[in-house]
């Protein structure tokens, strides 16, 4: 389709002559008699230059110029000037930030030559303007990288509903990066300058719940030694992000829901309510649908938080993505850990391709930053990466198909005759072994929230099951 060129002059003789010779230059061409019918016509129609004379009833081209600045409008405008104004055309040009100015009556060739190059300007700062939003996006996102086509519905989503003030539940596996969504929608919203505050509801005990949301005054309960504002009151203004919801008592659930829809919170012990002006996101590893279902999530308090849903997708459905993510975060490592290195290799990027990454980006992380840390710089090789994951998947299992071979550290061995119950307890301490007795770690790639995590943890201590062997040893 050909440029779109608008002709702005209030004399229709040479408005009409200077149309019909941009059309035979090739382009599509639209016409107004003055500033006014302009900016009427760019509203219907935006192009991709503008002629426009300086001296009309009305709007006069100064006028339209100025009008175009203050909406930032940056489409190239030439002015055209008759005899003895071209000093106020080469101010117009410099004040006003005119691409440049013709003098009639105009030659054909001048014309041509002008357009052209006002077009290929108009062009250019578009692709600079898309480059600049990108990278500004993707730093926003963090590691939240890709190309493919769930990931672009993703970014779409979030450009569309970060300006608005619409609750938002994010939904996604543990790794995902739920927290880069809630961050992103608050970093683009009209709330940015406010705090973002998150709270994971999976980490407080129940007795701590309300008082970490709503606050407390003095003497409220034992240990309340002074006035403690909430979550609510810490984000003021700004952004809250509910993490893992579908932890949170549902008692709890019912007063949260007040606070929302009548956005006002009363501290513990106080007897005033505090006005609050913060948009709740929430965020949850289980499907809301399900945990619905299942009780742990009220139902009206889903259809509150679920005005706008974002579901994100496994690192496994979209392994396509990994090399552009290996790629952002190595950037980030490098600046971080003052290493060089430069790519990964084929070989690697062939077994992450292989991987299922139970622990998604979150877990690519890990492995990214350990790998970047052992090569230093140059080329990420399978030498640098874990001892266990050296050989390719596949690899590593004809491989022991083949020759027997030592059990390593990190895999359980079930022996006939073992209950479920033991099998369970084994592989819980045996993934913390594996995370140095992180429970947070642990409870991710256990999928477990940490609150079961613990109450599975003290079940074992107390005594519920024992002796359940582990490699060569025994769990007491």
């Amino acid at each position: 389709m050909p440029a779109h060129i608008l002709v702005v002059d209030d004399d229709a003789q040479q408005r009409s002559d200077m149309a019909e010779m941009v059309r035979s230059l090739g382009y599509h061409v639209t016409t107004a008699a003055d500033g006014r019918e302009a900016l009427d016509r760019l509203a219907s129609a935006p192009a991709n230059a503008i002629l426009t004379d300086l001296v009309m009833p009305r709007m006069d081209g100064m006028a339209l110029l100025k009008e175009l600045v203050s909406r930032g409008d940056r489409t190239p405008t030439v002015v055209l000037t008759g005899f003895g104004s071209i000093d106020q055309a080469i101010s117009v040009v410099h004040d006003l930030k005119a691409f440049w100015f013709l003098e009639k009556p105009v030659l054909p060739g001048a014309m041509a030559t002008l357009l052209e190059r006002a077009i290929q300007q108009n062009q250019l700062l578009k692709e600079t303007e898309r480059l600049h939003s990108q990278l500004s996006f993707a730093g926003i996102l963090g590691d939240l990288v890709g190309d493919s086509p769930c990931m672009k519905e993703i970014f779409s989503l979030i450009r569309q509903v970060a300006p608005t003030t619409a609750s938002v539940l994010i939904s996604g596996e543990s790794g995902t990066g739920k927290e880069l969504v809630a961050r992103a929608i608050h970093t683009l919203s009209s709330r940015s300058g406010g705090p973002f505050v998150a709270v994971n509801c999976a980490a407080l005990p129940e007795s701590l719940m309300e008082s970490e949301l709503f606050g407390h005054e003095k003497g409220a309960f034992t240990g309340a030694v002074e006035r403690r504002a909430g979550c609510f009151e810490q984000a003021q203004n700004g952004t809250l992000l509910l993490d893992e919801i579908g932890d949170m008592p549902i008692g709890t659930q019912a007063k949260l829901l007040r606070v929302i829809e009548e956005s006002k919170v009363r501290r513990l012990g106080g007897s005033t309510d505090i006005p609050i002006a913060v948009r709740v996101l929430a965020a949850t590893n289980r499907s809301p649908e399900q945990a619905v279902q299942n009780k742990l999530l009220r139902e009206d308090l889903y259809y509150r938080l679920n005005v706008f849903n974002i579901s994100l997708p496994p690192l496994r459905d979209r392994k396509q993505d990994i090399p552009s993510i290996a790629t952002a975060m190595i950037r980030d490592l490098n600046r971080k850990h003052s290493c060089r290195v430069t790519h990964l290799s084929p070989e690697v990027l062939a077994w992450f391709a292989d991987r299922s990454w139970p622990g998604n980006v979150r877990e690519l992380r890990n492995m990214v930053e350990r790998a970047v840390i052992m090569a230093s710089e140059g080329e990420v090789q399978l030498r640098h990466l874990p001892g266990a994951v050296q050989a390719p998947p596949q690899a590593a299992v004809a491989a022991a198909a083949a020759t027997p071979a030592p059990v390593p550290e990190d895999v359980l061995q079930v022996p006939v005759g073992m209950t479920m119950a033991d099998v369970e307890q084994a592989y819980v301490r045996l993934t913390l072994k594996h995370t140095r007795n992180n429970k947070k770690r642990a409870a991710e790639f256990l999928g477990l929230c940490l609150r079961t995590l613990h109450n599975k943890l003290q079940s074992y201590e107390a005594g519920k099951v024992r002796g359940v062997a582990v490699g060569d040893s025994k769990v007491e």
